[in-house]
C-alpha cells in the first residue's frame, strides 16, 4: 500500500512539547514564536522533518500556522480544517479562523508586548511584512533566529534523499534548454541578472527534472538560479543525481552542494528577481546583506509552467482516460459493496482506500497516489480533508453518503478526482443539496468567459444554486494541477482569492462542495483545462475562453433531483455521461461496462 492508516499524531504529545518550547521560549527572552505549516520551499506537501506543526501541536493539515504565547497558543486553520483541528489538538491550543483573522492584528490585540522570534527560512518576505505592518506603532517586535522547535525536536527524521530522474520531453512538449533561453530572455528584457528559484516545482519544470523528496509529488528539494544567459546553478546534494541525468542536464547547469546555496546568492551579481510571496525572507536577507540590489518579482517559471504544452495536455488526457478505467472498476465494486451493506455485510472506509488503489495498481502505470486519499463516511464526508486512520475508520451503513476524494500520480499526468455515492437510501436533504453542488460544477464546465477574467470571476457560477438554498462551502471552488508534478499548482485557480487571469492550457479542478456537520459530505470534483472557445453566432468578435473537461467518471444519479435540473443542465449531464460511456465502455470488462451502462444511462 502507498497509503498508510497509522494516526501520526496524538492529543497527549501536544502539552509536553507545548511546555518544553515554551521554555526555550523563555530562554531566549521571547514573548512568542512563529510555527508553521510550510519548509524552507514554501510547500504544502512536506517531508516527515519539516512537519513541525503537526509535531508541535498534532494538527495535520496542508495549511495553517501555531503561534505560541507564553499564555495561549493559536493554531490558525482555514474553512477545510475547522473539524478536524478539533479532534486533533489538546485543549492547551485554541483553534483560531483564518484567513479572517490574520496573525498581526492578533498578535496585536492578544500580545500586549515582547518580541516574537521566527525562523526565516521558513516564512516569505511577504508574510512576515504583513505581520509587521499590522503591528506597527504597537510594541510587539519580530526577530528573525535559530528554529526553536528544532531545538526540541530531538528524534526528528532526517532530510529527504530521493534520486532524481530526467522528464522525458515527449511529455513535456518543451526542452530544458529552450525554456532556459526563453525565461533567461523574460530577464534580460526586465534588466535583471538573475532570478532565484525556491519552489521545487518550478526547477523540475525548468530542468524537465522530477524527484521523490516529497511524499506524493515527484519534485526534488532545491535551490536554483537562474541567470540572464540561461545558465542555471542548482542547488541540491549531488547524490541524488546519477550519471543519466546529469547528462540530460548540460553543461549549461551547474549542480552544486545545498550548503553552497548561502555563499552563493551572496555572489550574484544584482539585480537579483525575488519572488516575495514564495522565497523565504532569509533569501533577499542575504542578498542585501552582501550588498546584491534585490528587485521583487514573481517566479519567472509559475506562470509557463501552468500554461500546459500541447504535448503535456494530450499526456494528461491520456493519464485521465487510465485512470477513468481505474474508477469505473471500483465504482462498480463500490456499488456492490453498497448493496452488500444494505443487505448486513461490513465495509469500512480503510476498505474503501485499499481496493481503489488496487484499480489504480492494475493499470501497471500507476508512480503514486497524488495525495492520501480522502474517504468519508456519513458524519467523516463533512471534514473536508479528513484522513482514515485505524482509530476513525468508520463503517459504511445504510440510508448515508460516501464521499471518496483521490488521485494518482502517472508519469504522464496527475488526477484528482472526487465522487460521492449513497449506500442505499439517501439520508434526508442530501438529494437536494447534491443536486445543487451537481448544478455548480455544471456551471463551471459550461462557462463561456472574455479572456483576461480570474478565477475570482467565476466563483460565483459555482455557488449560486447553494446560496439560493442558504447553504455554501468554506474551500475554494478550484486548484491549480501540475503536469507530473504538484496536484496543487499556483498560480491559477477558482477562488474568491484569485486575481490570476486564467489563460489556455491552465488546468484546474472544478469542485464545489456542501458539508453537514455530523450528517455527511457532499463534493463532486472533475479537472478541467482552459482552451479557446470558438465563436458563436450573433455573438461579439471578442475573444472568449472555456474549459475542456478532462475526469472520465459517473456521477451518481441516485442523488440528482432531476426535476431540479434546468434542460441545459441535465443536456450537459447527458452528453458528459454518454462520452464517459463511449470512451471507457471499450477498456474496461464485460461486467464493469454492463454497471457503466446504467450509471451513464441518461436522465
Amino acid at each position: 500500500m502507498l497509503q498508510t492508516f497509522t494516526a501520526t499524531t496524538s492529543l497527549d504529545q501536544g502539552p509536553p512539547r507545548l511546555q518544553a518550547l515554551r521554555a526555550a521560549m523563555a530562554a531566549e527572552g521571547l514573548a512568542g514564536f512563529l510555527v508553521p505549516r510550510a519548509d524552507a520551499w514554501q510547500g504544502e506537501y512536506v517531508a516527515p522533518c519539516d512537519e513541525r506543526l503537526a509535531w508541535l501541536t498534532g494538527f495535520t493539515g496542508s495549511a495553517g500556522f501555531c503561534i505560541v504565547l507564553p499564555d495561549m497558543a493559536g493554531v490558525f486553520i482555514d474553512g477545510r480544517y475547522r473539524l478536524q483541528v478539533r479532534v486533533q489538538v489538546a485543549p492547551c491550543f485554541t483553534p483560531v479562523n483564518w484567513p479572517e483573522t490574520q496573525a498581526g492584528p492578533w498578535l496585536r490585540d492578544t500580545l500586549a508586548e515582547g518580541v516574537v522570534g521566527y525562523d526565516p527560512w521558513l516564512h516569505s518576505a511577504d508574510e512576515i511584512a504583513r505581520i509587521e505592518a499590522a503591528l506597527e506603532g504597537h510594541p510587539v517586535t519580530l526577530r528573525p533566529m535559530r528554529n526553536l522547535v528544532d531545538a526540541i525536536w530531538t528524534d526528528r527524521p532526517a532530510p529527504p534523499n530521493g534520486q532524481v530522474w530526467a522528464h522525458p520531453e515527449d511529455l513535456s512538449g518543451e526542452s530544458a534548454a529552450s525554456k532556459r533561453a526563453r525565461l533567461a530572455e523574460t530577464l534580460r528584457k526586465a534588466g535583471q541578472r538573475a532570478a532565484v528559484l525556491t519552489l521545487p516545482d518550478s526547477i523540475c519544470w525548468l530542468l524537465n527534472i522530477r524527484g521523490a523528496d516529497v511524499p506524493r509529488n515527484p519534485v526534488v528539494q532545491a535551490f536554483a538560479v537562474l541567470h540572464d544567459d540561461g545558465r542555471v546553478t542548482l542547488f541540491a546534494e549531488p547524490e541524488k543525481f546519477g550519471p543519466e541525468v546529469r547528462a540530460a542536464l548540460g553543461d549549461h547547469v551547474t549542480l552544486r552542494p545545498t550548503v553552497a546555496f548561502v555563499p552563493g546568492l551572496r555572489t550574484i551579481p544584482g539585480p537579483v528577481r525575488v519572488d516575495r510571496a514564495s522565497a523565504p525572507q532569509a533569501v533577499s536577507a542575504e542578498l542585501r546583506e552582501a550588498g546584491v540590489e534585490v528587485v521583487w518579482g514573481d517566479d519567472p517559471c509559475r506562470l509557463p509552467k501552468a500554461r500546459k504544452t500541447p504535448a503535456e495536455i494530450a499526456a494528461t488526457r491520456a493519464a485521465h482516460l487510465r485512470d477513468g478505467v481505474a474508477m469505473a472498476g471500483f465504482l462498480c465494486w463500490l456499488d456492490d459493496q453498497a448493496q452488500a451493506v444494505c443487505n448486513g455485510a461490513r465495509q469500512t472506509e480503510i476498505g474503501v482506500v485499499t481496493a481503489l488503489e488496487g484499480f489504480r495498481r492494475a493499470t501497471n502505470q500507476l508512480h503514486d497516489i497524488s495525495f492520501d486519499t480522502i474517504c468519508g463516511a456519513g458524519p467523516n464526508g463533512a471534514i473536508v480533508h479528513y484522513r482514515v486512520t485505524e482509530g476513525t475508520d468508520r463503517a459504511l451503513e445504510p440510508g448515508s453518503l460516501l464521499l471518496v476524494d483521490s488521485g494518482g500520480q502517472y508519469r504522464d499526468g496527475t488526477t484528482d478526482i472526487t465522487r460521492t455515492v449513497v449506500i442505499g437510501t439517501p439520508p434526508e436533504g442530501a438529494a437536494e443539496a447534491f443536486t445543487a453542488v451537481l448544478q455548480g460544477m455544471i456551471a463551471i464546465c459550461r462557462a463561456r468567459w472574455p479572456k483576461g477574467l480570474t478565477g475570482r470571476d467565476l466563483d460565483a457560477l459555482a455557488r449560486y444554486n447553494l446560496w439560493v438554498q442558504g447553504r455554501d462551502y468554506d474551500h475554494g471552488t478550484g486548484h491549480g494541477v501540475g503536469a507530473f508534478l504538484s496536484v496543487h499548482e499556483g498560480p491559477q485557480r477558482i477562488s474568491r482569492l484569485s486575481d490570476v487571469p486564467l489563460e489556455p492550457g491552465m488546468i484546474l479542478s472544478n469542485e464545489p462542495g456542501y458539508y453537514r456537520e455530523g450528517a455527511f459530505g457532499i463534493r463532486i470534483e472533475n479537472l478541467v483545462v482552459v482552451q479557446e472557445a470558438a465563436p458563436l453566432p450573433g455573438g461579439d468578435a471578442r475573444a472568449m475562453l472555456e474549459f475542456e473537461t478532462l475526469t472520465l467518471a459517473p456521477i451518481d444519479r441516485r442523488l440528482i433531483r432531476a426535476d431540479l435540473l434546468a434542460p441545459a443542465e441535465r443536456d450537459w449531464l447527458n452528453r458528459y455521461h454518454a462520452r464517459v460511456l463511449a470512451d471507457l465502455g471499450p477498456l474496461v470488462d464485460p461486467s464493469t461496462r454492463a454497471w457503466l451502462s446504467g450509471a451513464c444511462a441518461a436522465l
